[in-house]
């Protein structure tokens, strides 16, 4: 349950900034562009919340599982740091940024939706950073 989270998360991330941004910025204009982005992100969002949900149950049951906090090792007190930073960008993201970008989208100021989406698009590649450092604390970790 932990990895297919993490796998839906960054993976999610992965693809829409290196393979959708760019090619949606290629082929749309503004007002699509915007369109198309609102309904990805709506999407994407309920699925980053289950997994965040599924990361925080099952990442707490494992810590309790291997001692506590105290007891488990320091890649791990790592990873789990970087990922309730994870966290936290994303609800700063969900609730500030992107609460604003779909007002903007519903009154069609493509303007102020396309800067609050590069506001948006900068914490994703801040995030899929953390997340793709994540796995190779995991991997360096369990070596």
């Amino acid at each position: 349950m932990h990895i297919l989270a993490v796998l839906v998360w960054v993976g999610g991330m992965f693809f829409a900034y290196l393979v959708l941004r760019p090619s949606a910025a290629e082929v749309l204009q503004p007002p699509e562009r915007m369109r198309l982005w609102g309904r990805v992100l709506s999407s994407f969002f309920n699925w980053v919340w289950l997994a965040i949900a599924m990361l925080l149950a099952s990442g707490s049951g494992m810590i309790y599982l291997l001692g506590g906090i105290a007891q488990v090792s320091g890649y791990v007190q790592f990873m789990l740091t970087l990922g309730l930073s994870m966290m936290g960008i994303f609800v700063y993201v969900f609730f500030t940024h992107y609460a604003r970008f779909r007002n903007q989208v519903r009154e069609q100021d493509w303007p102020k939706a396309g800067g609050v989406l590069a506001s948006i698009r900068r914490l994703v590649g801040l995030n899929l950073m953390l997340g793709l450092s994540v796995v190779v604390v995991v991997v360096l970790g369990t070596e």
